[in-house]
């Protein structure tokens, strides 16, 4: 069948309003080649299945332990313990935990069931301008399962924005061009050294795709996180403005205050949080950076 490729997904969010124009449904794919300090969605990093555990919510009943088959779940010393490389990741703990203290994060969807999923809110898309944005996770890990989706939705009629940190193929960037009518891409700081010590990756490729983008007439907004003492300063600001300045196509920048909502989720996953002692940016510090970049006749919107 055409539409039986399968993608891993960790998350679909109806009447979402900051991914793009209009109300949309953001398709969250698993899988990341960058490890930002601050990412807000950790559980995407992996293509793995990740299993989250919220300690408040267990309230002792130890269903989980007679469901497991595998002795992934022992009792020690009157607590229980999962070991992940006893796991078979069957859901069975999950699925019969009364109070959802356990979840396993990622799953695996044709095309056709994605398809399902973002064509119920067809109505919604007509009324508003809206449509469908595939982020993550970086949507371009999967790229045969992100082709058929952009293909699919383009057949309905569907606006199609690609949510990308820039990091991929250029070649694989492009063909998708071609069936995305937005990118939103991440520019997350001009000095390739910064950028290699806060994401794990150099920003050549990122800032060389960006232009590659630009020159194909691509529309491209600009995606730039806010967080202090990271990327905040005037210089940085400075040459962010100086390059979407420069580039054709370029309709706007959101700026993406830095927030702490994820540190839950960091502990929750067993993950270590590295920007843990980041502060939130105040709001002058949030309008300094507006005005800054406004200055460069750039459209900039808070959020989004």
């Amino acid at each position: 069948m055409k539409n039986a490729i399968t993608g891993e997904i960790f998350d679909i969010k109806k009447f979402a309003i900051h991914d793009g124009p209009g109300i949309r449904t953001t398709v969250f794919f698993k899988g990341c080649p960058l490890s930002c300090w601050w990412c807000h969605n950790p559980e995407g990093l992996s293509r793995d299945t990740h299993r989250l555990y919220r300690p408040e919510r267990c309230v002792g009943c130890r269903e989980c332990l007679a469901a497991c088959a595998y002795g992934a779940i022992q009792d020690f010393e009157g607590r229980l313990r999962w070991t992940a490389a006893d796991c078979r990741y069957c859901r069975s703990c999950a699925d019969i935990c009364p109070t959802e203290a356990v979840e396993f994060i990622g799953k695996s969807m044709t095309v056709d069931e994605v398809l399902t999923e973002i064509s119920k809110d067809a109505l919604f898309y007509d009324q508003s301008r809206g449509g469908v944005t595939f982020s993550g996770g970086e949507p371009l890990m999967q790229p045969g399962f992100l082709m058929q989706l952009l293909d699919a939705c383009g057949e309905r009629g569907f606006h199609r924005t690609v949510d990308t940190s820039g990091h991929v193929d250029t070649d694989l960037l492009l063909d998708a061009a071609a069936c995305t009518d937005l990118f939103l891409y991440d520019v997350k700081h001009m000095d390739s050294e910064k950028h290699l010590r806060y994401t794990g990756v150099s920003n050549d490729k990122i800032l060389n795709n960006l232009k590659q983008l630009s020159r194909r007439g691509s529309r491209i907004i600009i995606r730039l996180p806010v967080i202090p003492g990271i990327n905040a300063d005037e210089e940085n600001v400075d040459r962010t403005g100086v390059l979407a300045a420069s580039l054709t196509g370029v309709i706007g920048i959101n700026l993406l205050p830095y927030h702490r909502a994820a540190e839950a989720k960091y502990r929750n996953l067993g993950l270590k949080n590295k920007a843990a002692d980041v502060q939130r940016p105040s709001a002058d510090v949030i309008e300094s950076v507006a005005r800054q970049l406004a200055s460069y006749d750039l459209e900039v919107k808070i959020g989004g």
